[in-house]
């Protein structure tokens, strides 16, 4: 975690800028540099005005010939030929080369920052607005999340300001970059001038940082932390409690990770709780192992359901009518999560769809939704249309297809009264329809300013997750991409689904966004303050 400290603004956008150790990340040893250091002029981006390039054209610094030169076939030819002493020698000097372009990007990221920061003062932004967008333009810069965008500033913004001395080492190579994120984080609750006293005694020996593995070095950083700040654990613990938070995460073979960040007592509290109820159940005579008894309570007590198979909650499951009726192979897609095998799916709706009473096989409702849908899509339904499947509710519900038409709510009242159903099904299965040539979705649209449910619904199908590039977010908002103040319309063709962060900072002075009229897949082009331009195209269907 940084903390914003007075010698500078903070980070803005409402991004967190924590610090997380990279999944699989494996830091290599650090010796003398033996790359060349990238200089301002050498660094992309720090052109003058003259030199600078339009919109997306690759730069024409120094960094470009080498970036063609390690790839190159001669570059090859060399590897191929070298001995395994010279192998040695070329991972050493790209992994300074390495350090010494995240130093690079370091300097780059904090003079635009300022810069941004400079302009936004200059036409009357107000100061708490003044750097808003910064974040996510690196972000898009680094092909990373906007969350990962403000984790980035936050530690370029700490280098470049108050560490001197790490930023150096970084860019001789004597540290890689997860390195110095370390020590950034660890000096996160430090003030400026004790921060930077950390930064000279632990960075600013070069022989004293040779060899020390990343447990050795976060053992001197907190053995001087300690030393020259008492209440730095105090203040260190007060912001990790506040950091609390829960999290999901998509797991191997359609599983999730479910991850709580708690304080040391309740999180304790909550493990025993569970190992409690296991044991008595497994006491009791329970098969099940205790694992499994533990990660059960945790759904039924959560949710308050008695069953921790039988969630109520809504889950959109988009696929094929081929996957559901005919046992194609083609993926589905489950919200929220990502795709899932075919198999899998069939057997999700046939669980939905079996109610208490155990039956082997349930009858669904079909309808309609391709309101304001092409003619062409409709007559080709069983080419093309694609089935949400939505669990609502813990109540099996029997009723009968009336055929491609829509099923009216009367209807489906009355044949709720005849099955003694409460007219909660377990399973709807809702027809979207493509375009059977380009296999894009076909929508609603509405006149009103707020998007209807059924819209939105269909959005977060065609979309599944934020639309800005690298974000992957979950969807948080149905934003209209010209929007409704100036007359754009509330319709699939010019909605699109985002997070809220990058909601916001659409907001932003100069960011433009468009949606593309060319056919295929829904694309909207992205354009920054900076005049680069991003296309965003909307995920393939199951099917498609």
């Amino acid at each position: 975690m940084f903390e914003s400290n007075p010698d500078y603004p903070p980070p803005v956008d409402g991004v967190d800028p924590s610090i997380g150790t990279p999944p699989g990340y494996r830091g290599g040893s650090n010796g003398p540099a033996t790359a060349p250091a990238l200089s301002s002029r050498e660094c992309p981006g720090t052109a003058t005005p003259d030199e600078a390039p339009c919109g997306n054209e690759p730069s024409s610094s120094p960094v470009t010939t080498w970036i063609s030169e390690l790839s190159s076939g001669r570059a090859l030819e060399d590897i191929a030929s070298d001995t395994d002493a010279g192998l040695i020698n070329r991972l050493r000097v790209l992994e300074d080369l390495k350090a010494a372009a995240a130093a690079a990007q370091v300097r780059v990221a904090a003079a635009f920052d300022a810069s941004v920061r400079a302009a936004h003062a200059r036409s009357g932004v107000p100061l708490e607005r003044q750097g808003r967008g910064v974040a996510a333009q690196i972000a898009l810069a680094r092909r990373e999340s906007p969350a990962r965008g403000g984790r980035i500033l936050g530690f370029s913004k700490a280098l470049a300001h108050e560490m001197p001395c790490t930023l150096q080492a970084l860019s001789e190579g004597r540290l890689n970059e997860w390195r110095a994120t370390l020590l950034v984080r660890e000096t996160a609750c430090l003030s400026v001038s004790d921060r930077r006293l950390v930064d000279r005694e632990v960075a600013g020996d070069p022989a004293g940082l040779e060899g020390l593995g990343d447990g050795r070095l976060i053992g001197r950083i907190r053995k001087i932390t300690y030393r020259i700040d008492q209440e730095a654990l105090v203040r260190r613990a007060a912001k990790a409690q506040a950091d609390r938070y829960v999290s999901c995460r998509p797991a191997p073979d359609t599983m999730t990770y479910l991850t709580g960040l708690l304080p040391v007592a309740q999180g304790v509290a909550v493990f025993a709780a569970l190992s409690r109820e296991a044991d008595s159940l497994r006491a009791h005579g329970d098969e099940r192992g205790r694992g499994q008894i533990m990660a059960d309570t945790l759904v039924e007590r959560i949710t308050g359901l008695t069953q921790a198979d039988r969630v109520p909650l809504e889950v959109q499951l988009v696929m094929s009518d081929r996957t559901l009726l005919a046992g194609s192979d083609e993926p589905a897609y489950l919200q929220g999560y990502g795709v899932v095998p075919a198999m899998w799916a069939r057997d999700a709706v046939r669980k939905a769809g079996t109610g208490s009473g155990g039956r082997g096989m349930a009858e669904f409702h079909t309808a309609d939704d391709n309101q304001g849908g092409s003619r062409q899509a409709v007559a080709d339904q069983t080419r093309s249309r694609q089935a949400v499947a939505g669990q609502t509710g813990s109540r099996s519900f029997s009723g009968e297809t009336t055929g491609s038409g829509p099923t009216s709510n009367a209807g489906r009242k009355g044949q709720a009264a005849r099955s003694g159903g409460s007219g909660s099904p377990d399973l709807w299965l809702r027809r979207l329809y493509t375009a059977p040539a380009i296999g894009e979705l076909i929508g609603m649209d509405s006149k009103a300013r707020f998007v209807p449910d059924l819209l939105a619904k269909f959005i977060s199908a065609r979309d599944q997750t934020c639309r800005t590039p690298w974000c992957n977010a979950p969807i948080r908002h149905r934003d209209h991409i010209r929007p409704h103040r100036d007359g754009g319309a509330t319709d699939a063709k010019n909605l699109q689904g985002l997070c809220e962060a990058c909601n916001q900072t659409k907001e932003a002075p100069g960011w433009r966004a468009e949606s593309s009229g060319s056919p295929g897949r829904h694309t909207v082009e992205i354009t920054t303050p900076t005049g680069h331009t991003y296309q965003s195209t909307a995920p393939p269907l199951p099917g498609t």
